[in-house]
């Protein structure tokens, strides 16, 4: 087929969410068609009639394009170079591989490197030996489409990349206001705690730059900044564009954590309040006042012994009135983090508060706050949290 000789690289911007500068670039293949319009060489990798063979081919000519095009680039940015992790099955011997050939051929910083790994065919155990192979040499590993399945979590455990890719469709499901955002939020927290730097792909409007920087995406790339071209740019080009959208992020930031901040005063205020009247010796729920609680997202509170052993039934505030619930009494609720963390508090004024969960009985977005009662007991309220 002589549409070989016409595929040639594309290099979309990557962002730098701290500084406002490109830090790099994604090497993409491009063709034109028969009207002479520049398109994404894409469907002829997944065209099901073109052997691999020919597919590598084609892969490793681009990928020589635009090697030798960054080495003419004089600054410290990166290039993201896509593998298929099927095409590494065809690979004979690990001690020369092809990329790095070309790298030293035109005697390319291999720090500068990325080694996107894209698909999930492919043999893993091959995979790892090309990656160690990689950054023996010192280039990073990137892994695309991160949470587009269970097969790419296992290769992140394996590989424990440098960066991960969030799979855009994942990603813009989430920003803008899908399920799946506590999904991503996840991954994010998922890929922080393994040290992993984060790349948003399909970053296209405000709101997803804004999502993005809500997971601590360390990079974002898509079209609100530009579509791969031809050329190179000026690594400055967006610094006003995301300058002006870091201010935004945190005015929103700001408005939304004073919020928190006067709802976690009230429910402070309210926290000791229940201390108080419970610690008495003639502690009635009945009497507790329902106007102080009165829309305050209050689900219910409880008290443990020091081993996490529920003494007191629930008192659920329901229906503007306090209901006591025996269900609960003896479960014991120790092995929680705030438990052990407020157990190991000497003062009766230091509240701790939960991550945000699902309450498995109500089907409610909640936090726990909890608080010495005295030496010997620890007070536990819930708190409705779907807004958080």
């Amino acid at each position: 087929m002589t549409i070989s000789t016409q595929l040639f690289p594309y290099f979309q911007p990557i962002v730098g969410s701290a500084n406002g500068q490109i830090v790099g670039y994604e090497a993409l293949a491009r063709r034109f068609d028969l009207d002479g319009n520049v398109k994404s060489a894409g469907e002829l990798f997944l065209h099901p009639d073109i052997s691999d063979k020919q597919l590598i081919e084609w892969d490793r000519n681009v990928r020589r394009q635009a090697l030798q095009r960054f080495s003419e680039l004089n600054d410290n940015s990166y290039l993201t170079l896509n593998i298929s992790a099927a095409w590494i099955d065809y690979i004979e011997d690990f001690s020369a591989l092809p990329t790095l050939k070309i790298l030293d051929e035109f005697d390319i910083d291999k720090n500068r490197i990325i080694i996107e790994i894209t698909e999930t065919q492919g043999d893993l155990d091959k995979l790892l030996k090309a990656v160690e192979m990689y950054r023996k040499y010192g280039l990073k590993i990137a892994i695309d489409d991160f949470g587009a399945g269970f097969s790419q979590l296992e290769r992140v455990m394996a590989i424990q990349p440098d960066i991960i890719k969030l799979d855009m469709q994942l990603f813009q499901n989430a920003a803008r206001g899908g399920a799946e955002t506590d999904v991503v939020h996840l991954l994010s927290r998922l890929a922080k705690r393994t040290g992993c730097k984060i790349v948003c792909e399909g970053v296209e409007t405000n709101e997803d730059f804004l999502f993005g920087f809500s997971c601590g995406a360390q990079y974002m790339q898509g079209y609100l900044f530009s579509p791969a071209t031809a050329n190179f740019q000026d690594s400055k080009k967006y610094f006003s564009q995301i300058d002006a959208l870091r201010e935004t992020f945190l005015a929103r930031a700001l408005e939304i954590q004073n919020y928190k901040n006067q709802f976690n005063d009230r429910i402070r205020k309210l926290i000791y309040y229940l201390q108080a009247e419970v610690a008495q010796t003639c502690f009635s729920y009945e009497k507790l006042s329902t106007e102080l609680f009165k829309d305050s997202g209050l689900l219910h509170f409880y008290v443990c012994d020091n081993h996490g052993n529920q003494t007191t039934p629930n008192f659920n505030f329901l229906d503007n009135a306090w209901v006591a619930d025996k269900k609960q009494l003896g479960f014991n609720w120790a092995w929680r983090p705030y438990f052990y963390e407020v157990l190991s508090f000497e003062s009766n004024h230091r509240i701790v508060t939960s991550e945000r969960y699902r309450d498995f009985s109500t089907d409610t977005l909640c936090k726990t706050f909890a608080l010495r009662l005295d030496e010997t007991s620890v007070l536990l309220v819930d708190v409705v949290a779907d807004w958080l």
